[in-house]
């Protein structure tokens, strides 16, 4: 089995995960009022600045992605390669990488987002799924899924409850750890292993960049609810944009 065939068995098994998960929550968003001038007998904002918005968009466009990777892991075989392996059981490497990769959407999902800085939580996720599943290593990939499983367990476990969710940010912190820790492993990983480093030079410039841009643009572009508004780094930042940004444009 060549390694086309291998990577688009894992294509598969990963494109029907985010098609779950990108459905889900589009779901989740129509109970935000969106096209609906009314809810609840109250006359609504217009639809672009609904709260609804930017949620259809990011997992929408997560959707489109997903079928796509279907469609090019369907046609190249590699959703009969993929089936074919989960006669072998919960050992074989696609399902590994299915559950590795189903258990880090949902500690960054439901133990995180809610509980933990955006931005933190964000790269620690990214950082995971790129150096975890890039290159194929079994080793990387375990540690990316204990990496990113220890904070969401602290922070569930510590701060379950809603009103839980604003308190002090130890979980920040246990989470940040985590995300250091994890990229230091994974430049000595690469290093020892003497392997390419183009992409691990460029994952934590990806891991910071998209979550700091994407809650940047949700929070004073699109003025949306943002995840953990109190979270360790968002609160400095919308602190600096209101005080500091802000009064120079206005020529305060």
């Amino acid at each position: 089995m060549d390694d086309k065939a291998v990577l688009r068995a894992r294509d598969f098994w990963t494109a029907l995960v985010l098609l779950a998960v990108s459905v889900f929550f589009l779901i989740q968003t129509t109970d935000i009022p969106f096209l609906n001038t009314k809810s609840a007998g109250v006359d609504s904002a217009e639809w672009y600045n609904s709260a609804a918005l930017v949620p259809f968009g990011i997992f929408g466009s997560l959707l489109l992605l997903s079928l796509v990777l279907l469609g090019v892991a369907v046609r190249d075989g590699g959703a009969s390669r993929a089936l074919a392996a989960a006669g072998i059981g919960l050992d074989g490497p696609e399902l590994r990488r299915l559950t590795a990769i189903a258990i880090i959407l949902f500690c960054y999902i439901f133990g995180l987002v809610p509980r933990v800085d955006f931005i933190i939580a964000s790269a620690l996720m990214i950082t995971c799924l790129i150096w975890g599943f890039h290159g194929g290593s079994r080793s990387a990939m375990l540690i990316s899924t204990f990496a990113i499983m220890v904070p969401a367990l602290y922070a569930a476990i510590v701060h379950f409850g809603r009103d839980e969710w604003a308190k002090p940010h130890d979980d920040d912190w246990v989470a940040l750890g985590a995300y250091v820790v994890l990229t230091a492993v994974m430049f000595w990983h690469a290093r020892r292993k003497h392997a390419a480093m183009g992409v691990v030079r460029i994952t934590p410039v990806v891991a910071i960049l998209c979550p700091l841009i994407l809650v940047l643009a949700m929070a004073f572009g699109f003025r949306q609810n943002v995840p953990n508004r109190t979270g360790l780094l968002f609160k400095q930042i919308e602190y600096h944009y209101y005080v500091t940004v802000k009064p120079l444009f206005q020529g305060k």
